[in-house]
């Protein structure tokens, strides 16, 4: 089932208008959700960063999108059978007519699901090589770091990674600088310090980031520095990997000629699914 601005409807018989604006221009957020035993993993962060996102867009935010009815809607579109974990979008439109100057801002939603297999975090450990993408960059600038629905950047570079045999791509700002992954954010391990590009440098301001920062503030043994990363700082790392809400945190086992470990990974793992657990 397709949940349309409210109402459920069969996936096959959910339509929009030919005119939708996240199609026409991708004028649409969306946040990505995972939902284990009838609970929305982080939740209230996901609720904010759409609700800022939304604003930053100049969208009309209606006053029934508060926390309780939009975590209604997405869980009364759900088989919430407690054996079941979900993958959910919540896509957000402006639904007006006009060209690139909408005629008003108000907004459509739709919320769609698919099943997943495991209702916790766990480590892959099979073979992860990246690449650096660099046919286009990603722009270093607020737009940038929203959930937008104008991500071909992200496709492409998912093609090209899928050609060349890689199972993701690292992707650079427009200075150079490595910012993210094609799927999630990056985070660089060297010598007890783990490292993440700011949001100033365009990444993603994604929510299992926000997560790990907080874990990484009440383990003493690491320093944590949100700063840029250089594409020559990748080879000398101990470990990279990434994170995203989806699979938690994905270790990288090679890029190029160099090969990486997991140890901190896995630390974090554990402790990200106790802080889902028992948010």
């Amino acid at each position: 089932m397709i949940n349309l601005n409210g109402t459920l409807v069969k996936t096959s018989e959910a339509t929009i208008a030919i005119s939708n604006r996240g199609m026409q221009y991708g004028d649409a957020v969306f946040e990505t959700l995972k939902i284990s035993a009838g609970k929305i993993l982080f939740w209230e962060d996901h609720y904010f960063r759409l609700m800022a996102s939304m604003r930053i867009l100049r969208m009309e935010i209606p006053q029934t999108f508060t926390l309780e009815f939009l975590e209604s809607e997405i869980l009364k579109t759900l088989d919430l059978e407690e054996s079941k974990t979900h993958r959910v979008k919540l896509l957000v439109w402006r639904d007006a007519e006009g060209k690139y100057t909408p005629l008003d801002n108000k907004v459509g939603y739709s919320i769609s699901s698919e099943i997943l297999d495991a209702p916790f975090y766990t480590l892959n450990e099979e073979p992860y090589e990246v690449e650096l993408y660099k046919d286009h960059y990603v722009m270093s600038s607020l737009l940038s770091t929203l959930k937008t629905t104008n991500k071909v950047i992200n496709v492409v570079g998912s093609i090209w990674a899928k050609e060349n045999d890689y199972q993701n791509c690292l992707m650079i700002n427009d200075k150079k600088q490595v910012i993210e992954a094609l799927n999630g954010n990056l985070f660089l391990v060297k010598n007890g310090r783990i490292k993440t590009p700011p949001l100033t440098d365009g990444c993603l301001k994604g929510i299992i980031r926000k997560q790990i920062l907080a874990i990484l503030t009440a383990v003493p043994d690491y320093i944590i520095e949100e700063e840029s990363i250089s594409p020559f700082e990748l080879q000398k790392a101990d470990e990279l990997f990434i994170t995203n809400v989806i699979t938690g945190i994905q270790p990288i086992t090679k890029y190029r000629k160099k090969e990486y470990g997991n140890t901190v990974a896995k630390e974090l793992l554990g402790k990200l699914n106790a802080k889902a657990r028992f948010q």
